[in-house]
């Protein structure tokens, strides 16, 4: 596999993105459970099928990047606003950055690790190790750069997260991520129940972190990526299940911003596995 990951990231970006295209919409086609559920999950939001037309590609395109990402050249970034991340850095307090399901979510901590990594410190992410042997090997070797270090989802690496925080530095994840059951409570995600992780809002209730949403706008044929900021816009409550519900309402609003690259066919409302 690492054979073919290091023929893929020597390819332009476009010609990786229009493959993917046509890869998300194969899979469309073919998969009747992938197509419900994606239009069932933009129905949940109340977005209508041309709302979220252009994410059937885009889905695509992710996977399809992901060798360039992690084995090839850094693709163009650029930032469409970065005052949020720099005032977070500012304060030395710890900076905890959250990101949905949306566009890139691999180019964000690449760029953050770019930008303030020499002045602030790495920036530490969680990750899911991959249950195929080949895959978990790519994901160690690419991970891991100047800048920027990639934790499992294991007790191990929550306390390296907590450390990094406490320690003034950033640490990164994905609060819409399903987590193993005992990790997270039932909360509303566009109006229905979905299991939801504590971590990010335990991160910051624990450590007094700052909080900014970031997401990896994809742009179009394959001229890179545009970098988005912003606070959360209020503090979180010292109530644990009520932060939670305050941060799937901000993954909520991003969503909204760019239907078109959300990950709709997540299985977002699924009951959590037993083992972590």
């Amino acid at each position: 596999m690492l054979r073919w990951f290091r023929f893929f990231s020597r390819w332009p970006l476009w010609a990786l993105h229009a493959l993917g295209s046509v890869g998300g919409w194969a899979v469309w086609l073919l998969s009747g459970r992938y197509r419900r559920r994606f239009l069932d999950n933009a129905a949940q939001a109340g977005l209508p099928w041309h709302a979220v037309l252009g994410a059937v590609g885009q889905s695509g395109r992710m996977t399809a990047e992901l060798p360039r990402l992690w084995l090839g050249r850094t693709p163009t970034l650029e930032w469409a606003d970065d005052r949020a991340a720099s005032q977070a850095y500012a304060q030395g307090q710890g900076v905890l950055f959250l990101t949905p399901h949306m566009g890139c979510f691999e180019v964000t901590a690449q760029a953050l690790a770019l930008r303030y990594g020499a002045e602030h410190g790495q920036l530490t992410v969680l990750y899911r190790p991959a249950r195929h042997a080949a895959l978990a090997e790519v994901m160690a070797l690419a991970r891991n750069r100047p800048g920027l270090q990639a934790v499992p989802t294991t007790l191990a690496g929550v306390r390296q997260m907590i450390k990094a925080l406490r320690a003034g530095e950033a640490v990164g994840l994905l609060p819409d991520q399903v987590p193993p059951e005992g990790m997270g409570v039932w909360a509303p995600f566009f109006g229905r129940p979905a299991y939801t992780m504590t971590l990010a809002a335990r991160l910051a209730l624990q450590t007094g972190a700052r909080v900014v949403l970031i997401w990896g706008e994809r742009l179009a044929w394959g001229r890179g990526y545009r970098l988005h900021t912003r606070e959360l816009g209020h503090a979180l409550s010292p109530d644990l299940e009520t932060a939670v519900v305050q941060i799937n309402q901000a993954m909520e609003t991003m969503v909204r911003a760019c239907p078109q690259q959300y990950l709709w066919a997540y299985a977002r409302y699924k009951a959590p596995r037993k083992d972590l």
